[in-house]
């Protein structure tokens, strides 16, 4: 048995623990997931949901906020809010850092990654307040799904203070993770709500075969395309190019060292599934409180119709998004004058390009690079539109089946593995992989 990965997984004592705490934690969210608000009525909140969709009236907006909820929204739990406004605070301030370069030193301090932090969990804080409040509105307008006695502001205060803890709770559990844990725990976290909608999405895609509403052939058709997919997405986010770098020979101390030949790794998409997740939330927080405004302002009720999910406009400004994001934060996370910097510090060069000019060639490699990768992204996550557009599929089935499910499920798998694999290797045992090497991913 000292051959096979899983055993070996769980004869180290330290992964073992990593894992066993890791899958605790998951279950505490998966737990608070179905755990509803005070003052709110499941079953009535049930039937709501189900009259809904027996009459075929559209959810879109609500189907797309409980896809990214892991199913917790339309629950009403404490955690429907997700981990998303979290994410959110975390867009807003590292373009804050980029505009303010006060704020940019002070990040760059002794102690300035816990400044910023802090100055995040702050502003998650307020982006909660004001997602809560349009929580409160939204279950307002379903019929008995708010306990007579919770009426008013009773329940808005307790749906506000649960819902925010919620979710502060959850980027307990996420920094629980990559402490104690596996790490990875924010991606851990979207991971788990997407797994865990499956079975329900592939239950409702046999009752609509049963029914006849899909034809199985445009059904297989799909289940294929979505393995081909799968396959697409992983041989791009394990490619990459090598930039070689040559060092000359140092002198440390007393000691000579030889001149070595190396490379810079750089993917084809140097961000992973991070811009889709940032597109994602971005659009989220608009399309909530439109969506749960919108029948008591007509501005809110217009802005709701042009960011409808699937309509042309949103999908316009999604791709737009993706696209700008992976621009953003592969400059944020391989800045080509740091990465030009440490190697002329270190008395490196790249062959056939002068000093001068290496930033010049990296931000040049970098941008061939990151366009065509962007643009793959930006495709894979129109993949559940379109699904739903030519096959008719539902829409709780389509988004599982591309778009950002398909990335996250893959790139997070992918970044999972390889750090199991390097526990593995540190205690002197065999990889998952027999052949290759898993590369890590930056999520």
């Amino acid at each position: 048995m000292a051959g096979n990965p899983l055993y070996d997984m769980f004869k180290v004592k330290e992964l073992r623990s990593k894992i066993f705490f890791t899958l605790g934690m998951l279950i505490v969210f998966r737990l608070g997931a179905i755990l509803p608000i005070p003052g709110i009525d499941a079953s009535a909140l049930r039937l709501y949901f189900l009259n809904q969709a027996s009459s075929g009236s559209a959810m879109g907006i609500t189907e797309y906020l409980d896809f990214f909820a892991g199913g917790a929204f339309k629950n009403f739990s404490i955690f429907m809010l997700g981990i998303m406004p979290y994410i959110s605070m975390s867009i807003i301030m590292q373009l804050l850092l980029l505009v303010f370069p006060r704020l940019k030193k002070i990040s760059e301090e002794d102690g300035g990654k816990k400044k910023v932090q802090k100055l995040i969990r702050y502003g998650t804080v307020i982006v909660c307040i004001i997602q809560s409040y349009a929580v409160t509105v939204y279950a307002s307008r379903i019929p008995d799904a708010i306990i007579p006695s919770m009426l008013g502001w009773k329940y808005t205060v307790v749906a506000m203070l649960t819902v925010t803890t919620g979710t502060m709770f959850l980027m307990w559990i996420g920094e629980q993770i990559n402490s104690k844990g596996i790490g990875n725990g924010i991606s851990l976290l979207i991971f788990a709500g997407i797994v865990a909608r499956m079975p329900g999405a592939f239950t409702v895609l046999g009752k609509e075969i049963r029914s006849g509403n899909l034809n199985p052939v445009f059904v297989i058709f799909a289940l294929l395309m979505f393995v081909g997919i799968i396959m697409l997405v992983i041989y791009e986010q394990q490619g990459q190019r090598k930039i070689p770098v040559n060092y000359a020979k140092r002198i440390v101390g007393r000691r000579i060292y030889g001149a070595q030949n190396t490379y810079i790794p750089i993917k084809i998409n140097p961000s992973g599934v991070i811009p889709v997740i940032f597109a994602s939330s971005i659009l989220t927080f608009p399309l909530q409180i439109a969506g749960t405004l919108g029948s008591s302002s007509k501005a809110w009720s217009q802005v709701a119709s042009w960011l409808r999910p699937n309509g042309a406009p949103y999908l316009v400004l999604y791709t737009l998004l993706i696209v700008f994001f992976a621009y953003f934060y592969t400059q944020v996370s391989m800045n080509p004058i740091e990465i030009a910097r440490q190697i002329r510090e270190n008395g490196g060069s790249i062959p056939g390009i002068r000093s001068e000019n290496m930033e010049g060639y990296l931000t040049k490699i970098l941008n061939r690079i990151v366009l065509p990768g962007s643009m793959f992204l930006a495709l894979i996550a129109l993949i559940p539109s379109l699904i739903i557009n030519l096959f008719g599929f539902p829409q709780q089935v389509a988004y599982l089946m591309g778009g950002t499910s398909l990335l996250i499920m893959v790139g997070v798998d992918l970044d999972t593995m390889s750090q199991i694999e390097g526990h593995l290797k540190m205690h002197h045992h065999d990889g998952l992989v027999k052949r290759g090497k898993l590369k890590t991913r930056n999520l």
